[in-house]
C-alpha cells in the first residue's frame, strides 16, 4: 500500500503566511505522484512545463494539444511526447540544448541527481489542474515526419522527456478561463528577443485572460497559472509587469518562493494564433498600502522587471477557441497612473476623517431602476455631473472564503462602487448653470439613478430607507460638464444609453431646451420606459428636443400606457438606434454616455468629430 506524506512549508511561505497573517495548515502537497495527479496527466490536453537555464534563470513554456501526449510511466516516472519549437523555446533549449542541424535526434541524459522541473497538468474545459516538481530524467529531440490531411508531410521538432515525479498536489478552479484545444503544427518565427517588450509583446499581454508562472529555490521548482479577465496584467513600462494577486486558497507557493528567490518565468499564450510570449525576470512582492499605491484595489500584487523577453510567432503546438470566463474574474484593476480612481480616493482619504451618507430616501422607477436619495452629515462639495464612491464594505464584507459558488464575484470585491450623482445642486450662487461655480454652502443631500446589476446595488435595492442604512463616502470626482451650442452655433447632442442619461440630470437647468441648442439621443429598453417617463416629468421641456429609441417588448398593460405617454411628450421610434440616426445630424459636439459596447459603436459612427465622454467602466 502507497501512502503519501505531507510536505513542510519552506521558509518563503512561511513569510507569505505571516505577512497575510494565513492561520496555520498543513501543507497538503504530496511527496509522491499521487493516483488523482496521474489521472490528470493522462486527461489534460496541456501541460505547462518549467525548468531553469545555465544562467539560473526560471523560464515557462506550454506545450500539448490533445489529451494522452504526457503520461505515467509507473513508478513515480512521467513520460511526454509532444511536438515543440526547437529552436526558440527556452524551455527546450535548457533541457535538451535545441534542435539540432541535419534534424538528427540529440539525447540528453540527468547529471547529478537530474535537472530541476516542474509542470502543471490543466484542461481548460473542466478547469481541472495539477503541479507537480520534480528532476529530469533523459530528452530526447528529433526532427519527424507528420502526416496531414490532403497535404505533402510536414516535417516538426518532437520532444520525448522522461521526469521523476516527487511532489504533486491538485489546484483549485477558481480563475481558470475555458478554452477548448486542438493541435497544430508548429511554424515558429523568432519575431523579436531583448530586454524590453515588443509591439507584439505589449499587444498580447493587453489582451491576455491567463499565464503561466515558474518559480525556484535551491532545491524545487513551481509551476502554476493565474488567470483573470484580458488585460488583468498591467504594462508598466517596456520593462516592468505588475499583476493583482486575487483570493485564492492561500497556500502562497508560488510567492513563498519568490521571498526566497525573486527570479521568475512567465509564458503568456495567444490561443488564437499560436503566437507566444516568454519572459524571464525579477519581481518584488507588494502587500497592503504598497499594493494598493501601484494597483489601487488590490492588497497584494507582484511587479516583474523583465530581464529577457520572446516573442515567438506560431509558436505553440496548439490553438484554442474561447468559451466561458471564470465567474470569479473580478473587473480589471488598472494601474494608478491610469488614472484609477481608487488611488486618488486612498490617497486624499483616511477612515478618521471620512465621512457617512445615510440613507433617506428610496424611489423605484422600474424592476431594475431606482433613485436614491443620501444625506451627508455636515454636506459634501461637488459639481453637477461629478460621480461619488461609497465603500460598502461594512454592509457586505464577510470576509476570506476560498470558494462562493453562489457570488463568485464577491470573493474579490472591495465593495467600493462609484455612481454619478444624479441630482441638481440645491445651490449655485444663482447663476443658474448648475456648474457649482458660485456654490458657497456644501450640498445636504444627493441622488443616485442607478440599475440593479450586482451585489452592492441589489443590496441597496433590499434597503428600506427608515432602517437607517449608513455608508462610507471615499469622495466625489470626474468631470463631465455638458453644454448647449451657443446662439448661432447650430446644437450639441447627448446620446445615452438606459441610465447613462444620468450625467445629464443635473445640469439640465444650465441648458437652451428651447432654441434648438440642445438635443437628446436615448436608447433605453421596452421595460425601461418608466425612467422615461419619470424623467420627462421631472425636467419639462426635456422631451421636446429628445428623441427615444425603444428596444424590446413591452407589452404590459402599463408599461404600453406610460410608452404612449412619453410618445405624447417626445419623438419615440421602437426599433434600435442606427448609425444614419446619428450621422445625418451636424452637431459641434457630442456627448455620449453609454455601455462599452455601445459607446464604441457610437464613437465609431462619428470619428473625426468632437465627441465628449466620460469613461464609466469602473
Amino acid at each position: 500500500m502507497s501512502f503519501s506524506i505531507g510536505m513542510p512549508w519552506n521558509e518563503g511561505e512561511e513569510k507569505m503566511h505571516r505577512l497575510l497573517r494565513i492561520p496555520p495548515q498543513d501543507n497538503p502537497t504530496s511527496a509522491m505522484l499521487t493516483p488523482q495527479a496521474a489521472f490528470m496527466f493522462q486527461r489534460a490536453p496541456l501541460l505547462a512545463f518549467g525548468t531553469l537555464d545555465t544562467q539560473d534563470r526560471p523560464w515557462t513554456t506550454l506545450w500539448g494539444g490533445e489529451p494522452g501526449f504526457s503520461e505515467p510511466l509507473g513508478g513515480g516516472f512521467n513520460g511526454t511526447r509532444t511536438l515543440v519549437d526547437g529552436k526558440h523555446d527556452p524551455v527546450v533549449q535548457a533541457l535538451v540544448g535545441g534542435s539540432e542541424k541535419g534534424g538528427e535526434s540529440k539525447t540528453t541524459q540527468a547529471k547529478d541527481g537530474g535537472k530541476l522541473v516542474a509542470g502543471l497538468a490543466i484542461d481548460l474545459m473542466t478547469r481541472k489542474r495539477v503541479k507537480t516538481a520534480g528532476r529530469m530524467v533523459a530528452g530526447t529531440i528529433k526532427d519527424v515526419e507528420v502526416e496531414i490531411e490532403g497535404e505533402e508531410n510536414r516535417k516538426q521538432t518532437q520532444l520525448q522527456l522522461v521526469t521523476k515525479i516527487e511532489q504533486s498536489l491538485g489546484n483549485c478552479p477558481k480563475y481558470l478561463n475555458q478554452y477548448e484545444i486542438r493541435p497544430a503544427l508548429l511554424d515558429p518565427e523568432l519575431v523579436s528577443q531583448g530586454s524590453s517588450l515588443s509591439e507584439e509583446g505589449t499587444a498580447l499581454i493587453s489582451k491576455s485572460d491567463m499565464f503561466f508562472l515558474s518559480t525556484s529555490t535551491e532545491d524545487d521548482m513551481d509551476v502554476n497559472h493565474r488567470g483573470g479577465p484580458p488585460g488583468f496584467v498591467r504594462i508598466v513600462s517596456p520593462t516592468t509587469l505588475a499583476y493583482p494577486e486575487y483570493s485564492g486558497n492561500r497556500l502562497y507557493q508560488s510567492l513563498g518562493n519568490l521571498m526566497l528567490n525573486p527570479k521568475i518565468g512567465l509564458t503568456f499564450p495567444d490561443y488564437e494564433t499560436g503566437d507566444v510570449l516568454y519572459i524571464t525576470g525579477a519581481t518584488e512582492i507588494l502587500a497592503g498600502t504598497d499594493a494598493s499605491a501601484l494597483l489601487p484595489g488590490s492588497n497584494l500584487a507582484v511587479r516583474i522587471e523583465i530581464e529577457e523577453c520572446r516573442y515567438v510567432k506560431t509558436g505553440l503546438p496548439f490553438r484554442g477557441t474561447k468559451k466561458t470566463p471564470s465567474p470569479y474574474n473580478p473587473l480589471v484593476r488598472t494601474l494608478a497612473t491610469e488614472g484609477n480612481i481608487r488611488g486618488a480616493l486612498s490617497s486624499s482619504n483616511s477612515p478618521s476623517t471620512r465621512q457617512t451618507a445615510l440613507l433617506t430616501k428610496k424611489e423605484i422607477l422600474t424592476p431594475t431602476i431606482a433613485r436614491f436619495t443620501f444625506s451627508v452629515d455636515g454636506g459634501l462639495t461637488y459639481r453637477a455631473g461629478q460621480w461619488i464612491a461609497l465603500d460598502f464594505s461594512q454592509e457586505l464584507d464577510v470576509g476570506y472564503e476560498h470558494m462562493r459558488d453562489e457570488d463568485p464575484g464577491s470573493l474579490n470585491d472591495d465593495f467600493v462602487r462609484t455612481f454619478t450623482i444624479s441630482s441638481a445642486l440645491a445651490r449655485d450662487g444663482g447663476d443658474g448653470d448648475g456648474d457649482g461655480e458660485g456654490d458657497k454652502e456644501k450640498e445636504k443631500e444627493f441622488e443616485i439613478t442607478i440599475r440593479k446589476v450586482g451585489a452592492v446595488t441589489g443590496f441597496l435595492f433590499q434597503q428600506n430607507e427608515r432602517a437607517g442604512l449608513e455608508v462610507g463616502v471615499l469622495g466625489v470626482g470626474g468631470e463631465f460638464k455638458v453644454e448647449s451650442a451657443r446662439d448661432g452655433e447650430g446644437k450639441n447632442v447627448f446620446v445615452a444609453g438606459g441610465v447613462g442619461v444620468t450625467p445629464l440630470f443635473g445640469q439640465i437647468g444650465g441648458l437652451d431646451l428651447q432654441n434648438g441648442g440642445f438635443m437628446l439621443l436615448w436608447a433605453v429598453r421596452g421595460e425601461d420606459v418608466g425612467l422615461v417617463l419619470d424623467t420627462f416629468k421631472r425636467y419639462p421641456g426635456l422631451g421636446k428636443c429628445a428623441k427615444v429609441f425603444l428596444t424590446g417588448r413591452a407589452v404590459e398593460v402599463e408599461l404600453a400606457t406610460m410608452r404612449d405617454e412619453i410618445k405624447a411628450q417626445a419623438d419615440v421610434v421602437e426599433r434600435r438606434m442606427m448609425k444614419e440616426d446619428v450621422q445625418h445630424m451636424q452637431a459641434e459636439t457630442w456627448y455620449v454616455c453609454a455601455g462599452k459596447g455601445m459607446r464604441k459603436e457610437v464613437t465609431g459612427w462619428l470619428e473625426g468629430q468632437k465627441v465628449v465622454f466620460e469613461d464609466f467602466d469602473y
